[in-house]
C-alpha cells in the first residue's frame, strides 16, 4: 500500500498519475498548502524540507515501511518497486528518460512556478519579475515544442519524462500560453491527456 500525501498541485498531480498508471493500491491524504499543513510535525518527519509530495510505502524493499519525498526521486522509487517500462532498464533509453525527468525538475518545474507566481499570483505587480520568468517560460515550451515535433513522447516510449511534465502543461491556461505557437507540444499534450489513467490521476487530488 502507497500512502500519498500530497495536495492538487502539478508536482502532487505527478504521483497520482503515475500511480494510477502502475495501478497501485493507494491512500490520498490531503496536505492542503494553502493552510500551512506542510509544516506541520507529523508532515516535516516525512519531507523535512516541507514541500508536498511525500510518500510512504508500508511495503519497502525489505518489507518495511520506507518514506519517500522530492516527486523526482518518488517517481524513480515506483518505477523501480514495480520494474516499469516507465523507466527502462536498457541504459540508452533509461539515459533519455532521466535526462528528460530532470529537464522538468530543474527547468519546467522552477520556472514555471515562478513565472506562475509573478504573473498569476503576486499581491503586487514586478515588471521585472513577469518578464523574466515569462520569458523562460516561453523559452522552455519552445524547447518541448521543438523535442516533440517529430516523436510522440519526450524519450522514444510513453515514461517518467512525460508523467512529470504533463501536470505543468496542465496549467498552460494561467499564463496564457498560446498554443498557435507551440503545435508539436499541444499534440502531445492532447495525446497524453486522452490517456485513462492521466484523467484519473488528474481528478484523485481533486477537492470538492
Amino acid at each position: 500500500m502507497i500512502e500519498l500525501y500530497a495536495w492538487n498541485t502539478s508536482n502532487g498531480r505527478k504521483i497520482s498519475i503515475l500511480l494510477e498508471e502502475l495501478g497501485l493500491t493507494y491512500n490520498y491524504h490531503p496536505i492542503n498548502i494553502s493552510e500551512g499543513d506542510q509544516f506541520k510535525p507529523d508532515f516535516l518527519k516525512l519531507n523535512p524540507n516541507g514541500k508536498i509530495p511525500a510518500i510512504v510505502d508500508t511495503e519497502g524493499p525489505d518489507g518495511k515501511p520506507i518514506s519517500v519525498f522530492e516527486s523526482g526521486a518518488i517517481l524513480i522509487y515506483l518505477a523501480e518497486k514495480t520494474k516499469s517500462d516507465l523507466l527502462p532498464q536498457d541504459w540508452r533509453a533509461r539515459t533519455q528518460v532521466m535526462e528528460w525527468l530532470m529537464f522538468q525538475m530543474g527547468g519546467v518545474g522552477p520556472q514555471l512556478g515562478q513565472a506562475l507566481h509573478f504573473y498569476k499570483y503576486a499581491k503586487e505587480k514586478v515588471s521585472y519579475g513577469i518578464d523574466r520568468y515569462m520569458t523562460e517560460a516561453q523559452r522552455l515550451y519552445k524547447v518541448m515544442d521543438t523535442r516533440v515535433a517529430n516523436k510522440d513522447y519526450f524519450a522514444g516510449d510513453y515514461s517518467l519524462a512525460d508523467i512529470s511534465i504533463y501536470p505543468w502543461i496542465v496549467r498552460h491556461n494561467w499564463l496564457d500560453i498560446d498554443w498557435s505557437k507551440y503545435p508539436n507540444l499541444k499534440r502531445w499534450y492532447d495525446r497524453i491527456g486522452a490517456r485513462e489513467a492521466v484523467q484519473r490521476g488528474l481528478s484523485a487530488l481533486a477537492v470538492d
